[in-house]
């Protein structure tokens, strides 16, 4: 009886441990916007989608100011138009209404296009940004043993209201990244 309760005490002793030990596993945070904005490409390339999308919206100023002009000179017309030149102006009004609503058209397919390839640039530029801090991520919480590691940045819909404990490894990350310790 006596070996009895003793195997069942160790037993028990060791089932206990072994969810004691599960039970320690490590949590992390890190600031993901923090290291991205510590990093020189992506400076870069925030500056380089900021001349992309400039150089897009000057192509529209540039249509719409065209649409303007136009405009302007059709109603211009509009108010040349007497008995002796009705038949002509009404032809030229006609051909410029046309024109205008084909220029709008065109503007709106431009700006449309303009705000897809905007986002595909975006898409390219910042993807394999993210993705290198990602993997950053992962592999200084590898480092270190964490088991979970949350990002608490704003931009990544954190649902964290509070934190207290935990291991922040934004700082490791951004080192392991060569990133400067400055903020944007």
């Amino acid at each position: 009886m006596k070996k009895l309760i003793t195997t069942f005490s160790l037993a028990a002793g060791l089932f206990l441990t072994s969810n004691f030990v599960h039970a320690q596993q490590k949590i992390g945070h890190v600031n993901s916007d923090e290291v991205f904005n510590t990093l020189p490409e992506a400076k870069t390339a925030e500056a380089s989608l900021d001349t992309f999308t400039k150089t897009k919206q000057g192509d529209i100023e540039k249509m719409i100011a065209t649409y303007q002009t136009k405009l302007k000179a059709a109603q211009d017309k509009e108010k040349t138009i007497s008995e002796a030149n009705k038949e002509a102006v009404i032809k030229e009004l006609t051909a410029a209404q046309t024109e205008l609503q084909t220029l709008g058209k065109d503007i709106e397919a431009s700006r449309t296009k303009a705000a897809q390839d905007i986002s595909k640039k975006q898409t390219e530029l910042f993807t394999p940004i993210q993705q290198k801090v990602a993997t950053t991520i992962s592999a200084v919480a590898k480092e270190k043993g964490l088991a979970y590691v949350f990002d608490v940045a704003s931009s990544q819909g954190s649902n964290i209201a509070y934190m207290d404990g935990g291991e922040d490894i934004t700082p490791a990350v951004k080192a392991k990244l060569g990133a400067t310790a400055a903020k944007k």
